[in-house]
């Protein structure tokens, strides 16, 4: 299948798929719960593979220990590569923790505030986003908003946006989904914009801001902030289910980065580390410490485990967006991190 017929399925798809979902039993999920639970992290992902997934790479790091590393499946299908946890992934609206971060240094700076209004900011989308006027950077940061997110716009996937403009009109001159502050709607309208407001701030990208304050500090040298930055051999193949394709190099990923990186960071995020005096205060307050991530052919977990002092970092790069894959993908995140907690109670009897 060329890739010009790829995406016009892609397209299809997205569109039946809501449909075609309610009448599909998904048995492959009953069974992931009801098998057996393995020994070891290994034995996991292997079983993750039988159930489906092409590849999947994890990433485990407990307080005290040196951190392990785990990879099955597929790195490249096509060119037979076998998955390896070194190698870089679309890490997808994980990218939300860094530019958060980035916002709440700045706050702090005195360069951003976060009672200042869209409208303050973006004069020109007045009358085009409903309440730019009362919506504030901090609702913006916390998802309460209102702005409608641009990819349930019903054209989005029938006509991909080719620019960030494209992408922002899908959430221009519509309703909004709520008054300012009154619920919560995910939306990644709201990071494009705070984006786009941090680059207008700084004179130069965000993303620059983010190595330099972020990064560097912590020595994250496998952390890129878009495909042209990279090796592309380097970074995961990712796959539709029923599509040959590889996917990689379709679609914006955000940012691009190992698990090692991605766990480096939220180690640091939680705690504290990644802060200066009086940031993480103002982090608090706009948002959270843990992300997943969902793009066409990747799909990403990034969570500190408290109870066991533990960040598990997984990578999995076979999606299908009728809910299937990433409700397998979770339940097997929760069967690692239940064989985490039962290897931390073994250590700890007597």
């Amino acid at each position: 299948m060329t890739m010009k017929k790829t995406k016009r399925f892609l397209r299809i798809v997205f569109i039946i798929a809501s449909i075609s979902s309610l009448y599909f039993v998904p048995w492959i999920l009953v069974k992931a719960w009801l098998l057996p639970l393995p020994n070891t992290v290994q034995e996991q992902l292997n079983q993750a593979i039988d159930l489906g997934f092409d590849g999947m790479i994890v990433y485990v790091e407990q307080a005290g220990k040196l951190p392990e590393f785990y990879a099955a499946g597929w790195h490249d299908r096509k060119n037979k590569i076998p998955a390896y946890p070194q190698a870089l992934f679309k890490i997808a609206s994980i990218t939300k923790l860094y530019v958060a971060v980035a916002a709440a240094k700045l706050v702090k700076d005195g360069r951003l505030s976060l009672d200042k209004t869209l409208a303050d900011s973006f004069p020109e989308l007045v009358g085009r986003i409903e309440n730019a006027d009362t919506i504030t950077l901090k609702l913006m940061l916390q998802h309460r908003s209102g702005i409608p997110n641009f990819v349930d716009h019903p054209d989005y996937w029938v006509k991909p946006p080719k620019n960030k403009q494209e992408t922002l009109e899908y959430a221009l001159d519509l309703p909004a989904d709520f008054a300012p502050g009154e619920d919560y709607g995910y939306s990644n309208t709201n990071y494009m914009l705070i984006s786009d407001l941090i680059d207008k701030v700084l004179g130069y990208p965000h993303q620059q801001y983010i190595k330099k304050e972020i990064l560097q500090p912590l020595k994250l040298n496998n952390t890129f902030g878009s495909l042209h930055e990279v090796d592309i051999d380097d970074v995961m193949s990712g796959y539709y289910v029923g599509i040959e394709n590889d996917l990689k190099t379709e679609f914006s990923g955000l940012m691009i980065a190992t698990a090692e990186d991605v766990g480096i960071f939220l180690r640091a995020l939680n705690d504290g580390s990644v802060f200066s005096e009086g940031e993480q205060e103002i982090y608090s307050s706009i948002y959270v410490y843990e992300h997943t991530g969902l793009l066409v052919g990747y799909q990403s977990f990034a969570k500190y485990h408290e109870d066991i002092d533990t960040v598990v970092i997984q990578f999995n790069n076979t999606t299908n967006f009728d809910g299937y894959d990433w409700n397998l993908a979770q339940i097997i995140n929760s069967r690692i991190v239940k064989i985490l907690r039962s290897k931390k109670n073994d250590n700890n009897t007597p």
